[in-house]
């Protein structure tokens, strides 16, 4: 094998400039670091970024599934259906709530929970449908609000997605969750928030966030059980400016994805993400491909590596990791679908100040490592 090792590619990179540091110095400076005016503020403008009619900041996205979970009513013995091909947190939050994720399957194309597995899936303990935005791909979910149950929407990876009928992501009036971590469209360092269709849900979230505290928020009234899930003043300020050149930032990811469409396009067996289609709009978060079957994956991860490339396997099948497999008794074969997706998924580096010369670069060298240059 042979190919040029370069400066190190990483595999992300979060955008950030003097608006995001001024905006954190301002609330170092204020003396109010958590608790303070920019969580309301920093809900209000990303409720109406996304057409929602309000949000609940929270300290991840993780956090923001759990509380979600348990608004929509998601408890001890309940059944929630989910995918199996997710970031592990999806299915994790239900966890939390001592309910069970009950797994189906994902459509080969979009990736996404099929809707014909999930009400397959559905038993008389079903509580609620847990759908995974993967890789900003909208689920479909018509089909599942026709079941009637409540849905809580992991839009984790998805903001600036669109559905088929051209409304955001997170504005069906369904709670859905985002998160902010700092390989994703937009970051809060660490950070999540839950948007919603109603106020009520979010009195419930607001006091669950910070360990049940009244609305009132008299320090010695805890009305129910809560947790410390709290996004301090800093992460909204930098999550504010951040939204603020949102934008920018979405246009940057799909440029950068439409580059890398194009490099990519003469290796052989390489399944690059599905285009978006139908009305729906990806939300661009990492330039996942899969590659040739038969190809060892993490060979080819460790041969970029030495090119100075960094790539990850994204994402593992859930229900395939130990944890799973010996509490809930999983096995191969279950899911079909998303164990051979799973197998071959490889992340390649994607950010938004990714330039044209990297990505032809990460081109040719996978198409080295594959065999084809």
């Amino acid at each position: 094998m042979s190919g040029a090792v370069g400066d190190p590619i990483p595999l992300a990179r979060p955008w950030l400039g003097g608006a995001e540091e001024e905006a954190v110095l301002a609330v170092l400076r204020s003396g109010q670091l958590s608790l303070g005016p920019r969580l309301a503020e920093f809900e209000q403008l990303f409720a109406q970024r996304i057409g929602a009619r309000c949000a609940s900041a929270v300290s991840s996205g993780t956090a923001g599934l759990h509380l979600a979970l348990r608004a929509v009513g998601v408890g001890d013995g309940d059944e929630v259906v989910t995918s199996p091909f997710s970031f592990v947190a999806s299915a994790n939050a239900v966890i939390y709530e001592r309910a069970r994720p009950v797994f189906a399957d994902i459509d080969p194309i979009t990736l996404t929970l099929d809707p014909d597995a999930a009400a397959a899936a559905v038993t008389e303990r079903t509580r609620a449908f847990l759908p995974v935005h993967i890789f900003g791909w909208p689920a479909e979910l018509e089909p599942l609000e026709a079941l009637g149950m409540p849905i809580v929407e992991d839009a984790c990876e998805a903001l600036g997605a669109s559905y088929a009928d051209g409304r955001a992501v997170g504005s069906r009036g369904h709670a859905a969750v985002f998160a902010f971590y700092p390989n994703k469209q937009m970051t809060t360092g660490e950070g999540g928030i839950v948007v919603l269709g109603g106020e009520g849900l979010k009195a419930q979230i607001d006091s669950e966030r910070n360990q049940g505290r009244a609305p009132n928020m008299d320090w010695l009234d805890h009305d129910r059980l809560g947790f410390n899930y709290r996004l301090s003043d800093i992460a909204c300020a930098l999550g504010i400016a951040q939204l603020a050149r949102l934008d920018e930032l979405l246009a940057a990811r799909t440029t950068v994805a439409s580059a890398y469409r194009e490099a990519l396009a003469g290796i052989e067996g390489l399944e690059l993400p599905c285009p978006d289609a139908g009305g729906a709009v990806r939300g661009w978060f990492v330039f996942t491909v899969l590659l040739p079957r038969g190809v060892d994956r993490d060979a080819t991860i460790e041969a970029l590596r030495e090119l100075g490339i960094a790539s990850k396997a994204y994402l593992p099948a859930i229900h395939l990791m130990s944890f799973y497999r010996e509490r809930f008794g999983h096995r191969p074969g279950e899911f079909p679908v998303t164990e051979d997706v799973a197998a071959r998924s490889i992340a390649l580096p994607f950010f938004p100040q990714l330039r044209e010369e990297q990505i032809e670069r990460v081109a040719r060298s996978l198409a080295v490592v594959l065999g084809q240059a």
